[in-house]
């Protein structure tokens, strides 16, 4: 199979930023990324700009407007996420298959997510992304949902070359009764709001300056609780996320509202995290850059480890650790 992204060097890519109407200086500086690919890119008498490169297939346009409109509202919001730059009257560009957006660039470092302090302006910013986000959903982007983020990725997992036959029946067998616990917590947590999300907020798509964060990297972005924007900012033991996450919630709920119900999605979501991520690995192998990079994958040693994370799951599941906290 072709490798997706194999079209591009280092001329094609000033090539297609040029086409846009602008001038580069030959500067050319490959970013760490993996679904999409992103370079930052020098312009002539001006700062430099970021290129976003689509993954061909993965988006359809309307899709990848939502994505653009959405951070324009946060934009004009004073939120600080970098929206897609408007060039000639649009924020999609294309050249020879590949759709295109453009960025400014914005400096930072991670958050330091162990100060309290910070973890509030975290959740005052995300509080504020979700009072915007519930104005109206996405209609050409998908839901989190159990079926897309589990039971999918399980299934393809199956059809795949990657998991070893000894491992296989003992895999599967966790990957059900993780699901099983999955849906529990759904049924715990009971119907809650479905709002636009930025659905991946890690620290790496934080950028932290004196002056406070942004947020980057919204190709994630979908329909689903607002807990998911929440829960990847908490580690360690339960009685430590507690802690965490009344920071998070002391600067949420003065822009948003919080359901308590959601916090038995915490680990649910964890569990979904780690079945769509093999997934998404398995899915993407086709991509040079994907062996380069997670050359464990393909070994058995990651499949014991991942059966004995989604033991300990299940188990975090079925105690709801963090919601007794509250």
């Amino acid at each position: 199979m072709t490798a997706p992204f194999g079209p591009l060097t280092p001329d094609f890519i000033l090539t297609a930023v040029e086409a846009s109407g602008l001038r580069c200086d030959g500067r050319l500086l490959t970013l760490n990324s993996y679904e999409n690919r992103v370079y930052q890119v020098g312009i002539e008498d001006a700062a430099p700009l970021i290129a976003k490169f689509y993954r061909p297939g993965r988006w359809s346009d309307e899709a990848i407007l939502e994505e653009h409109a959405f951070l324009a509202e946060l934009a004009e919001a004073e939120i600080p996420a970098v929206p897609a730059l408007e060039i000639n009257g649009k924020t999609l560009h294309e050249h020879e298959g590949f759709r295109i957006a453009l960025f400014e660039r914005r400096g930072g470092r991670a958050p330091e997510l162990d100060d309290p302090e910070v973890l509030t302006w975290l959740g005052r910013f995300l509080g504020r992304i979700h009072a915007i986000g519930a104005r109206q959903p996405f209609a050409h982007r998908p839901d989190l949902t159990i079926q897309n983020f589990g039971e999918q990725p399980r299934d393809e997992l199956l059809q795949s070359p990657f998991l070893p036959p000894e491992l296989r029946e003992a895999w599967l067998s966790v990957v059900n009764q993780a699901l099983d616990g999955v849906r529990r917590c759904f049924d715990r947590a009971g119907e809650l709001p479905m709002l636009r999300l930025h659905g991946d907020v890690h620290g790496g798509n934080v950028l932290w300056t004196d002056s406070g964060p942004h947020f980057v990297d919204f190709d994630d972005a979908r329909n689903g609780p607002a807990v998911q924007d929440l829960w990847m900012q908490l580690s360690g033991d339960a009685p430590a996320m507690a802690r965490q996450f009344d920071s998070v919630l002391e600067g949420y709920e003065q822009f948003a509202d919080f359901e308590p119900r959601s916090l038995n999605l915490v680990e649910a979501l964890r569990t979904l995290r780690l079945i769509h991520y093999a997934g998404w690995i398995a899915k993407r192998w086709d991509d040079p850059a994907f062996p380069a990079a997670f050359s464990w994958f393909d070994t058995p040693r990651y499949w014991q480890d991942m059966i004995l994370a989604l033991r300990e799951q299940v188990a975090l599941m079925d105690e709801s650790p963090l919601a007794r906290q509250f």
